[in-house]
């Protein structure tokens, strides 16, 4: 909820409040708080509608959680600081401003979470997620905090219980310096003996134990996930520019052409379908694997192609 919607809510619950102290035969003095509060309530109906998917829950359970009691201090501090970097750092990748494995996150200012009070369950907080500066144009269409929020959420549920390809089309979407965050995060439940729940919309997911944690953690180590360069001749056959997708036929035309994603730093995608469709050519693409998952490819400068 922004400044302005909490301001005029507590105003309009202050005059209700107000009013009911009054005897309704106080008609004068009725008379001016009324007017108030209903000029307060015609503000509130003005202002545009606040999103209810804002709200997150993240409830802790293991050794240094004390049932519905508490939560150890220094526990507590490390693991919504952690989660809350896992979470600036897959926003900034779908802002397109994560690119480096160094050097501050981005706009990490923008996309801090606000503790909003403790979340019954086990023991745990509640989380607001920031305003974003570009309210959707429809209303089923999410805003990019609460899209980075449902990557987080997907990639805990997926490294726990999805393929090695499921997996792996999270990761492709965020920068390997975002997966390394939400690592970071598993890796301290790990250390601590902790697991945990996460809520956000209408999709929550919550660790069984320990193990599951241990084991989702091991999946997003760099060691499971390979990336490196290859470079392949043959030719582009169709390429997509919306969905930022491409098939690329080899020069063996007996294998099944390979099928990829265009990286955000290409802004035009389009001048693929201009100048290099149907025509022979050397092209590098970025190649990841999660575990034994198939091989993903992703063209990432058009620099890398050549006739």
């Amino acid at each position: 909820m922004n400044n302005e919607t909490l301001f005029v809510a507590s105003e309009i619950q202050e005059l209700e409040s107000l009013l009911a102290s009054i005897p309704e035969e106080n008609v004068i003095d009725r008379m001016s708080l009324e007017a108030r509060l209903a000029t307060a309530r015609e503000t509130l109906s003005s202002l545009p509608p606040q999103r209810d998917n804002q709200k997150v829950k993240l409830v802790f359970r293991g050794k240094p959680v004390l049932g519905s009691r508490g939560i150890s201090a220094d526990f507590s501090a490390k693991a919504t600081s952690v989660f809350s970097d896992a979470f600036a750092a897959v926003a900034a990748t779908l802002s397109e401003g994560l690119r480096s494995d160094m050097g501050p996150i981005p706009d990490r200012d923008k996309n801090q979470l606000f503790i909003t009070g403790t979340a019954i369950g086990s023991f745990g907080f509640e989380f607001e997620l920031p305003e974003n500066d570009r309210e959707p144009l429809f209303p089923d269409e999410m805003t990019k905090a609460q899209e980075a929020m449902l990557k987080v959420e997907s990639l805990f549920k997926l490294a726990a219980e999805g393929s090695d390809d499921e997996v792996a089309e999270v990761v492709e979407e965020i920068h390997p310096r975002a997966v390394k965050k939400v690592h970071e995060f598993l890796d301290l439940l790990v250390q601590q003996q902790a697991w945990c729940a996460l809520e956000f919309a209408d999709r929550s997911f919550r660790y069984k134990d320990g193990a599951q944690v241990k084991k989702s953690c091991e999946r997003l180590k760099d060691d499971n996930i390979q990336e490196g360069e290859e470079i392949f001749t043959g030719e582009f056959q169709g390429i997509l520019p919306a969905s930022r997708t491409f098939e690329f036929r080899l020069q063996d035309q007996n294998t099944p052409p390979l099928k990829g994603r265009i990286d955000k730093t290409i802004e035009n995608p389009d001048v693929l379908n201009r100048e290099w469709l149907h025509k022979p050519a050397t092209v590098k693409f970025s190649v990841m694997r999660v575990g034994q998952g198939r091989p993903r490819y992703m063209l990432k400068n058009l620099h890398d192609l050549k006739s």
